[in-house]
Formats: structure tokens, sequence, C-alpha cells
């Protein structure tokens, strides 16, 4: 099983946030999700200044077995994007947790923060699927 850091939020669909402590959070998706997805060949990112809701898909993650939508776990405005993703795609294989985040939101409403889960629950969540 691979290793949750403990300063994530995560979604159960396998997003993760980072809160960033200046009204930013910083999303990507889960090594477990990455992992079930297998190798990861293209993904299309929000624009900078676009709107992302709570729950709804703003990213696409695409894989040679699947095209998968990356829901933001926070509404906010978009700041930023991982534009380097755009040639390496695989680096969410290789390090789902650091260089391999997809975007940063301007978050609205933190307590948007407390609806998500945290790594240990996230831990139980995912340990059916290794079943």
């Amino acid at each position: 099983m691979s290793e949750i850091p403990g300063d994530l939020k995560f979604m159960k669909s396998h997003e993760w946030a980072r809160v960033e402590g200046d009204g930013k959070v910083t999303v990507g998706i889960s090594d477990h999700a990455q992992g079930l997805l297998g190798d990861l060949v293209y993904v299309d990112l929000p624009e900078v200044g676009d709107r992302a809701e709570a729950g709804n898909a703003c990213a696409v993650v695409e894989s040679v077995k699947a095209a998968s939508d990356v829901y933001a776990p926070v509404s906010g405005t978009i700041t930023a994007v991982n534009a380097a993703l755009a040639d390496k795609p695989e680096t969410i294989n290789e390090d789902a947790y650091g260089d391999g985040w997809l975007f940063v939101v301007e978050i609205d409403d933190p307590e948007q923060l407390n609806e998500l889960i945290d790594p240990d629950d996230y831990a139980e969540l995912i340990e059916g699927d290794d079943d």
C-alpha cells in the first residue's frame, strides 16, 4: 500500500488537497488512483482564472486504460496549473503527492475543507479496493 502524507485531505473520488496556508489549496490525484489508472499519457488541466466548483469535474487525466475526470475538492479560482504535465504526464505516476500536482485553487470558503476526509479515513476507504 502506498504511503499517504498526513498533511492532506481527500475526496472519495481519490483527489487530494493540500492547504497551503495562504488561502490556496493544491490539488492532485492520489497515488492509489494513479496506480489504478496505470501509465498516464495525457492531462487536460483547467486554465488559470477558471472557476472551480467543489465536486465538479475541472480536469481530466488519461491513461492507456481510461480517461478519468478530476473533481475540485473546494470551490474557488484556479491560480496555477502544473504546465509541466503537458509534456510529462507520467510525473503523476512517479510523484503523485509532489511534482505530480495538478492545479491550485484560491478557496472561497475554508469550511469546505471540513467536508473532505482525513488520511486515516482515506486509507480505510482504499483498503477495500485492494482486496
